[in-house]
């Protein structure tokens, strides 16, 4: 039985505290009704005794003390889960907002869900096809991995994630493939630009949006990635599919976690964020992964504008240190015109090794990445140095090396956001550009590679 209790004793912006309260439990739901008879969500923050302190998820107009009743509903946020799901636009709180019907739920998963048992892990070995070169050529996507893109204020990462999100795939393999896209925080614009472009392109059909608005309250905010990992693990682990999650932007996410902190009064830890910021991204991330005994798994990109262009900030940060590498986007290349704009040189896949070679890509995979990396590096210090000393002070070969640095942006970096390249056709752009070089400058190559295929140099 559900006891109601009429003894709200003051409520202070988003907070509300509820006195002389029994059996309730830090994260547990709550209902306050109002004389007129409309109802209010509510969470509880804490409990102290029998005073607890809830945070509502709408704003407290209109709310007299006196009049209204809150309820206590004894569960913490749920999720509705069915493979229905796919296809459907939710909000932050899992309610459908695309006009369709309410989902019938398979069943009701709590949204904090766990992370993966470190020794039921397995370790991430499968090749996803992004159809980027960028991150398919030089930062592999592996099944399974959490690889974060680092962006900044003003860059199109929206444009690079509904390019992921359409156009990912497993290479050799029958299992289903559903993406999971959670947009946290963002503006009516950009929602309005993922769900037409995600309806436009057909690519709804094998995907589940949750969609957070910037004026929705914060607390709901904090809900949106972990219903979107709520339904991403019952389709991974229960309906065996392979599930990639996009979500954008973690770093609004971290803004909410602020402030829903400060209001709690928690002393503030680096930036004002709360000390926990660390811990609490990691359950996030660390839902991420393959588990023993199933089919399916979890691969993650979380997307984050870093305040401020700083990598140093602790969100990203923070990030950088539970997930597995980051592609950082730049401001340079996307001022001359080069789009996705990924800065390939401070980018890193820590798994992109084991995604790699026969039987995954293509043999030559290894050899002409690691070649392509230390060629574009010595051409972008030649155009350093042709900045610095002119480009008569270069000798021939630095500046051939700065040449290929122009035409490496130029051709395998650009692509534009509705290019599918496949990792063929990466490879074969990466050997395109190496035959600029006498085969004296490519070290990192197996001669037999170079023989197979190096195209020949054109007169």
């Amino acid at each position: 039985m559900v006891r109601e209790y009429k003894t709200i004793e003051e409520v202070a912006g988003p907070l509300m505290l509820v006195r002389n309260v029994e059996n309730v439990k830090y994260d547990e739901l709550g209902e306050i009704e109002l004389p007129n008879g409309e109802i209010r969500k509510c969470k509880v923050l804490e409990v102290n005794g029998s005073n607890v302190l809830v945070q509502l998820f709408d704003s407290a107009a209109g709310l007299n003390l006196a009049e209204s009743k809150v309820r206590f509903l004894g569960h913490s946020t749920t999720l509705s889960v069915s493979e229905d799901m796919l296809g459907r636009v939710f909000n932050g709180m899992g309610d459908p907002i695309d006009k369709g019907p309410k989902i019938i739920a398979d069943k009701q998963l709590d949204i904090n869900g766990t992370p993966i048992n470190p020794a039921a892990r397995m370790y991430p070995s499968e090749f996803i096809q992004t159809g980027v070169s960028t991150i398919d050529g030089l930062n592999t996507l592996v099944r399974g991995q959490k690889l974060p893109i680092f962006s900044a204020s003003g860059l199109p990462h929206a444009n690079l994630a509904a390019q992921i999100a359409r156009q990912a795939k497993v290479r050799n393999s029958d299992s289903k493939f559903a993406v999971v896209f959670a947009a946290i925080g963002i503006t009516f614009e950009e929602a309005d630009f993922f769900i037409s472009d995600f309806k436009k392109t057909g690519a709804i059909d094998r995907t589940v949006l949750f969609v957070n608005l910037a004026s929705d309250p914060a607390i709901e905010r904090i809900s949106t990635p972990r219903m979107a990992l709520t339904a991403a693990e019952y389709l991974a682990f229960e309906k065996d599919m392979h599930v990639l999650v996009i979500m954008t932007d973690i770093t609004n996410y971290a803004e909410a976690l602020r402030e829903v902190s400060a209001a709690r009064k928690e002393v503030p830890g680096r930036r004002g964020y709360p000390g926990y910021l660390y811990t609490d991204l990691a359950t996030m991330y660390e839902r991420a992964g393959r588990k023993e005994g199933s089919n399916g798994s979890i691969t993650m990109i979380p997307i984050l504008t870093m305040p401020e262009d700083d990598k140093t900030h602790p969100i990203p940060d923070l990030t950088g240190y539970i997930t597995e590498g980051q592609i950082i986007l730049s401001r340079d290349l996307y001022r001359k015109g080069i789009l996705p704009p990924v800065d390939v040189l401070p980018s890193l896949s820590r798994l992109k090794d084991k995604g790699i070679g026969p039987d995954k890509t293509r043999e030559d995979h290894k050899n002409i990445m690691n070649q392509l990396f230390a060629n574009y590096a010595r051409g972008k210090e030649a155009k350093e140095l042709m900045v610095v000393l002119g480009e008569a002070a270069l000798t021939p070969m630095d500046r051939l090396y700065a040449r290929f640095a122009d035409a490496f942006e130029a051709e395998y970096i650009n692509q534009g956001f509705y290019e599918n390249r496949s990792i063929e056709e990466t490879l074969d752009i990466g050997w395109k550009l190496l035959s600029m070089f006498p085969r004296s400058e490519l070290k990192r190559i197996k001669p037999e590679m170079l023989d197979k295929y190096l195209p020949e140099k054109e007169d």
